[in-house]
């Protein structure tokens, strides 16, 4: 990686660089995700020689503050390597992208509509917490409490890889604060993520394939809310592909931001199709649909989460549920890194 980014700079440096927009494009994507591997394995191997030489050096003339110091980097080395060897275990080929994360509200009206914002707010953040920025694409907010569905575009690099685990039905079990019983309740939400494709990107999309609805937008309330027709619907007629967005006061805007999420999943679906034979021979593949949860959530008569595939089980559900989320991200892709290795 060091003599192939070495090789990508040197041409950065010719004069005739920019010449090929499309491809020096290209080198640069691929420059900034070269350094990612490159600058943190020179920075910890660097740390990790100084931190041995200083263990020397005490050894032969013992310091209690120098010997705290080294204790203190020796943790901070272990951190940074165990975050960089879940990184490394991201190599598909869209996992340095940023997300697309869509959530949809299962049946059950106010219950899986409030399920839905928590999973939104989880999510929300998972993206604070590793300093990625958060855009709200579109937000259908429900009747009573939380939100029939949202799509939000999470950007960081490697924010794909990351959350790609986090696709499938996630199950919620507690006692509703909307039954008056206090009766407990399953609800159902489901979560896809999807690669945020650069526009160089060549996914056609036809004018004639396209059913465009205009309508106005919903919320809350507020001086442009339902005046004036600004939100857009758009269905990619030979897919039946449909996005909205109703998050700009502008109807040009929204329609570009639907534009937007529906290559992102054009560009999934082709994915997809590529892989269909290899997924077919995969036994642990899992149908996304409401009879298959990928984790289940339970805060009542105990607390636990706990994710079906891997098996981990976390019993802080409240701290879950504040965006503590790496353990499973982490564990589905180790598990998959074994598997593929075996």
């Amino acid at each position: 990686k060091r003599s192939t980014l070495n090789a990508y700079e040197e041409e950065m440096a010719d004069a005739a660089f920019w010449n090929d927009q499309e491809h020096a494009r290209d080198i640069v994507q691929q420059v900034k995700v070269l350094k990612g591997w490159v600058e943190p394995t020179e920075s910890l191997t660097s740390r990790i020689a100084s931190a041995r030489e200083l263990d020397e050096l005490l050894a032969m003339e013992p310091d209690a503050g120098m010997n705290a110091d080294l204790d203190a980097e020796v943790e901070r080395i272990v951190a940074e390597l165990d975050a960089f060897e879940l990184k490394s275990l991201l190599r598909g080929k869209d996992d340095f992208r940023d997300a697309q994360v869509e959530i949809s509200a299962g049946a059950g009206g106010t219950e899986a509509q409030d399920w839905a914002s928590m999973l939104l707010r989880l999510y929300t953040r998972w993206a604070e917490r590793k300093g990625f920025e958060i855009e709200m694409l579109d937000l259908s907010e429900g009747e009573e409490a939380g939100i029939k569905g949202a799509v939000m575009e999470i950007k960081g690099q490697f924010a794909y890889g990351f959350l790609r685990p986090e696709s499938g039905v996630h199950r919620l079990v507690r006692i509703s604060p909307f039954d008056s019983q206090a009766r407990r309740h399953t609800s159902f939400a489901s979560v896809f993520v999807y690669p945020v494709v650069n526009e160089e990107i060549n996914i056609e999309i036809r004018e004639e394939d396209l059913r465009i609805d205009v309508y106005r937008a919903s919320g809350a309330g507020g001086q442009h809310v339902n005046k004036t027709s600004s939100a857009v619907r758009i269905t990619h007629l030979p897919t039946g592909i449909v996005v909205a967005s109703q998050s700009e006061r502008s109807q040009f805007k929204n329609k570009a931001t639907c534009m937007k999420q529906l290559k992102n999943k054009l560009y999934q679906r082709e994915i997809e199709k590529q892989a269909a034979v290899k997924a077919a021979m995969d036994a642990n593949k899992m149908d996304v649909s409401f009879g298959s949860q990928i984790r289940s959530y339970v805060f009542q008569p105990y607390t636990m989460v706990n994710d079906h595939r891997t098996e981990l089980k976390v019993t802080d559900v409240h701290k879950v549920m504040d965006g503590a989320i790496d353990p499973f991200i982490e564990a589905f892709l180790k598990q998959g890194a074994s598997g593929a290795a075996a």
